[in-house]
């Protein structure tokens, strides 16, 4: 397509992830679309302008923005340079999707533990060596983000668990060749995906 350059698209695989899309965008202007899958994405480089709703925001490169599944977008590059964006299409069950208004409301978030995970996630999902890992980077992701869009984000918590640090570190040890999903571990140990990873994180 005219206008773009540099592009890359990815099906990982993993449970919660649609797609993934790395491009660089130069004069092209995307015109309103809506999408079935939560939209995350992060720029790199430029800027971008867009219609959400009845509302006109601006995504910069130091914050995360969030579209919601089924409502009508748009999107300009702002600067001569164009616009390097990754993003993340997420399953539309990731993120409740009563809380769809609210990411009308507040598309973008200016966080930089959020942002600096995302970019953990597309580095996991493009190494496509560890599932593990990129499902964990999956979960505490879509976590930050509902804490956003309900309002209720702090600080990263730093739970202390040891015992259950071990019993991940042998049920990953007896099962070092297949491998197993975080799902399958957090049902296994009795714990919460997102409680999982950052215990063992």
């Amino acid at each position: 397509m005219d206008g773009h350059a540099d592009t890359v698209v990815l099906r990982p695989g993993i449970d919660g992830i649609a797609e993934v899309f790395h491009t660089h965008l130069r004069q092209h202007a995307y015109p309103m679309h809506t999408h079935r899958s939560w939209t995350l994405l992060i720029t790199d480089s430029g800027t971008v302008r867009y219609d959400l709703g009845r509302h006109e925001h601006g995504a910069l490169d130091r914050t995360v923005t969030l579209l919601p599944p089924g409502v009508p977008h748009n999107g300009t590059p702002t600067t001569a340079q164009g616009l390097r964006k990754r993003v993340l299409y997420l399953e539309p069950e990731q993120i409740d999707t009563g809380l769809v208004g609210r990411a009308v409301d507040q598309p973008m978030f200016d966080d930089p533990l959020l942002r600096h995970r995302v970019h953990q996630l597309h580095g996991a999902l493009f190494r496509q060596g560890d599932r593990l890992e990129a499902e964990s980077r999956l979960e505490l992701v879509s976590e930050r983000l509902r804490q956003h869009l309900r309002g209720t984000v702090g600080p990263a918590a730093h739970p202390d668990d040891p015992g259950l640090a071990e019993r991940l570190r042998d049920l990953l040890d007896a099962r070092t060749v297949e491998g197993v999903p975080l799902a399958e571990a957090a049902r296994t140990l009795h714990a919460h995906p997102a409680h999982l990873t950052r215990v063992f994180t």
